[in-house]
């Protein structure tokens, strides 16, 4: 039975933080068309920049959500998390960083985990 609700607590995990990354990375995409003011911390530019976002926040999310190569879609969440606590935000106080470094922390967990069985990975 603790199986069971390990696999329920990996459910609740991957559509809780997944959900609620797409409402971070969905308003992005209207960007696409000028993302010129989009931060570039890895110097490759603002549209190189908003496209790496977008696969973090929004395509590997909903993979993470339903359960389809988990382990693979989690680590661009997590480079996307660490870049944005690590380098859009490293000045900033811990208040400001703290959500990408909570969803840095989310996503490394469904890595590690796994999908769970209630997922398309595990069906």
């Amino acid at each position: 039975m603790n199986k069971n609700f390990n696999d329920l607590a990996l459910l609740i995990l991957r559509v809780g933080f997944g959900g609620l990354m797409l409402t971070h990375g969905i308003p992005k995409v209207s960007m696409l068309t000028d993302a010129s003011g989009f931060p570039d911390p890895l110097g490759i530019g603002g549209t190189g920049s908003l496209i790496l976002a977008l696969i973090g926040e929004v395509l590997a999310p909903i993979l993470i959500i339903i359960g389809l190569k988990t382990k693979w879609a989690a680590i661009p969440s997590i480079i996307t998390m660490a870049v944005a606590a690590f380098m859009v935000h490293a000045a900033d106080p811990l208040a400001k960083k703290e959500m990408a470094l909570l969803y840095l922390i989310a996503f490394i967990v469904i890595f590690l985990a796994g999908p769970g069985k209630f997922s398309v990975d595990r069906k």
